[in-house]
């Protein structure tokens, strides 16, 4: 039985073989040398790193100015929408349900109930509501009392309007003759009950006349004003408009 302090160990075949040599001093010093214990790793309280050096964390980046910017645009831009929805909404509102009516006389202006009168007064409306939707037309021809070349034509009707200066330009339209439409149409006052007024001039066999109308959310009404200045029709429109239009 072989020693296992002593020489290196063999397989059973060989020992049988071959008797076992002694083994050098060489051999049995290395074998018989002890086996430091290793040491144990000392781990900080702190994290540590696998690769061998403490990595400090990558500062977050920065926010894109350029990117707060545009979001920041974006943002006053809705805001700014919401409120032009806010004012145009309330503005549908209060103009939506409108009245006309033809007051029967008005400073020194009466209707003319005669048959003509009756009649140019059904083609203005019929004119008008060909060109626009309307859910009640109204018109009249007025003569004036004390001078008969400063007649008026007054015409126009109700219902609900989105845009009412591009429906006001559409009734202007309709007034054309063989010297020509409406021409230098701007705006002008259109007094306490608010919406568009415009006024311009359309030519005649007779001279010019003056052209004046409103709109709003809920009515649009164009009178001529033969014999008469703009300003002398901008302010008795504004008449017509106080007697004529009511709001539910």
């Amino acid at each position: 039985m072989s020693e296992r302090s002593g020489r290196p160990i063999e397989s059973e075949s060989t020992a049988s073989d071959h008797p076992a040599e002694p083994s050098s001093d060489a051999s049995a010093q290395v074998i018989g040398t002890p086996i430091e214990v290793a040491q144990p790793i000392e781990v900080g309280d702190g994290p540590f790193s696998l690769t061998g050096e403490d990595e400090e964390p990558a500062p977050p980046k920065p926010r894109s100015r350029t990117r707060t910017i545009v979001l920041a645009g974006l943002l006053a831009a809705g805001v700014a929408g919401a409120g032009v929805l806010g004012v145009t909404g309330w503005r549908v509102i209060s103009q939506k349900d409108a009245t006309l009516t033809a007051p029967t006389e008005l400073t020194s202006l009466r209707i003319d109930d005669t048959e003509d009168g009756r009649a140019t007064a059904d083609y203005l409306t019929n004119a008008l509501s060909a060109e626009i939707d309307f859910d009640h037309t109204v018109g009249a021809v007025y003569r004036d009392t004390t001078d008969p070349a400063k007649g008026v034509l007054f015409f126009g009707g109700t219902t609900l309007i989105w845009s009412p200066a591009t429906d006001l330009g559409s009734a202007f339209n309709l007034i054309a003759d063989d010297q020509g439409s409406v021409t230098d149409v701007h705006d002008v006052d259109a007094g306490s009950l608010g919406g568009t007024m415009q006024c311009g001039t359309t030519a005649s066999a007779d001279g010019d006349i003056s052209v004046c109308g409103w709109a709003d959310h809920g009515s649009i009404a164009v009178a001529l004003f033969p014999g008469r200045t703009e300003d002398e029709s901008a302010t008795l429109m504004r008449t017509f408009r106080d007697a004529a239009q009511k709001r539910d």
